[in-house]
């Protein structure tokens, strides 16, 4: 209990800190503002900046700066703002091709302040929301045979690659040409994306088909392997399936030439393996106990083992 409350302390001095740096930052972009056209144009677009900052200033800056006290209700009706903001900004740059910058600055700061905001209320991030309801962690019925677990995870393939791999990364793309915020790539980035998105879309089929014919299960939450998968890619690296969605993604980003859709992919690695892959492999350590203890202490999770490892599996 007093390890928790220490944790839970250094948790809400950080979520301080950051109030206290989001404040300064603010009120040196607002300087800037005042003092630079250009930061002005990039940022505000041809919005008034007096009667934005009419509004920015105390509930932003302010409200940051006092919420770096510790106090509740003033990180609330910062974050609240923040976020608002970032959505008023974002129908304002999508509208009229002006403020992009400004929209990407201030959707970093609202997701930055909603962690931020966890932090000095409660101490914590509860990242385990993300896994009830449909996505809690569920085996897959166990008479199911083994082709029907390999023939749903071929469809859940289709239609994940579908919705993250090619309608996000367009709407992305999209709105990256929309806001201006665009970047020059070299002329070898789509060729090497092409490759990149070949090979790591191998990875996945390959990770899928071990997963399903000898987990006895899917990757959905909702229809887990009710075995250890060691077999195939998963004898190098615990978490092959996230290595080819996360590389998948960031070839996209180079294929269409789009630094954002590369950052999508870059967010989505850091938001499986810090909000999600715990839950995971607390869920597989409890129902695999010593099994994937040692399983998970002689294979990496990210980077893959050059030397093949048997650790024993039921």
């Amino acid at each position: 209990m007093i390890r928790g409350a220490a944790a839970a302390s250094r948790a809400q001095g950080w979520g301080r800190s950051y109030f206290a740096l989001q404040a300064v930052a603010g009120l040196a972009w607002w300087i800037s503002v005042f003092l630079s056209p250009t930061v002005r144009g990039a940022t505000l677009g041809s919005l008034n900046p007096v009667l934005v900052a009419a509004f920015d200033v105390p509930l932003f800056v302010i409200g940051s700066g006092v919420a770096a006290f510790g106090i509740r209700a003033a990180a609330v009706v910062a974050t609240g703002w923040t976020v608002l903001v970032s959505i008023l900004l974002a129908a304002y740059a999508t509208i009229t091709t002006e403020a992009g910058w400004g929209v990407l600055i201030m959707a970093a700061a609202a997701a930055c302040s909603v962690v931020a905001l966890f932090l000095v209320v409660q101490g914590r991030v509860p990242t385990e929301l993300i896994v009830r309801g449909p996505f809690a962690f569920r085996p897959a019925p166990t008479l199911r045979r083994t082709a029907a677990n390999v023939g749903a995870t071929m469809g859940q393939l289709v239609l994940f690659w579908g919705f993250f791999l090619v309608v996000l990364p367009s709407v992305i793309w999209w709105l990256e040409q929309r806001w201006l915020v665009s970047l020059p790539f070299p002329s070898a980035a789509a060729p090497a994306g092409l490759v990149i998105l070949v090979l790591a879309s191998c990875l996945g089929v390959a990770s899928a088909v071990a997963m399903s014919s000898t987990g006895g299960g899917t990757p959905l939450p909702s229809a887990m392997p009710n075995r250890l998968v060691i077999a195939g890619p998963y004898r190098w690296v615990r978490n092959p399936m996230a290595v080819a969605g996360i590389s998948q993604g960031a070839a996209v980003g180079l294929i269409l030439g789009s630094w954002l859709v590369i950052a999508y992919a870059v967010i989505g690695s850091l938001l499986w393996n810090y909000a999600v892959r715990p839950h995971e492999e607390a869920d597989l350590e409890r129902r695999f106990g010593a099994d994937f203890r040692r399983y998970r202490d002689s294979v990496r999770c990210w980077i893959p083992h050059p030397r093949r490892t048997r650790p024993a599996a039921r």
